[in-house]
């Protein structure tokens, strides 16, 4: 658990606490590691629940990936696993939220079939938008 919140921590914008690493690394997650020590390369992270009590929804919490690993596509490996595994459970839908401002995860979501549904306006800690993505 410490490295997988040192990458995200290190990668992401957003501040995570124990907990929430927790309520989420113990639904559904996957981060490859590097074969010659074992630390970890990316992790994603996701849950699935009803959504208003009508939909099977997938949900993806984290995606990250560490610097020098980037451009191997190992994010769109993480994406598309992540999406099959929920599929294959019965999701019916999934989403995510992203900065707005971040074109390299719009990218990647929206070339996986993403589009985005919302704008949230002041989503995250550091007062910046983002953007809702559904599949």
């Amino acid at each position: 658990l410490p490295q997988i919140m040192a990458l995200v921590q290190n990668e992401l914008s957003e501040p995570y606490v124990i907990y929430t690493f927790r309520y989420f690394l113990h639904q559904w997650s996957a981060y490859p590691s590097d074969p010659m020590s074992s630390d970890p390369i990316g992790v994603i992270v996701c849950k699935q629940s009803m959504h208003k009590d009508l939909t099977n929804r997938g949900y993806i919490a984290m995606l990250s990936v560490d610097k020098g690993w980037r451009k191997r596509g190992i994010a769109s490996a993480l994406v598309r696993n992540s999406i099959e595994a929920m599929k294959s459970d019965g999701v019916e839908e999934i989403v995510l939220e992203t900065e707005f401002d971040n074109y390299a995860a719009l990218s990647l979501y929206e070339s996986l079939g993403f589009i985005r549904e919302k704008r949230l306006f002041r989503f995250y800690l550091n007062g910046k938008d983002a953007f809702r993505l559904i599949l």
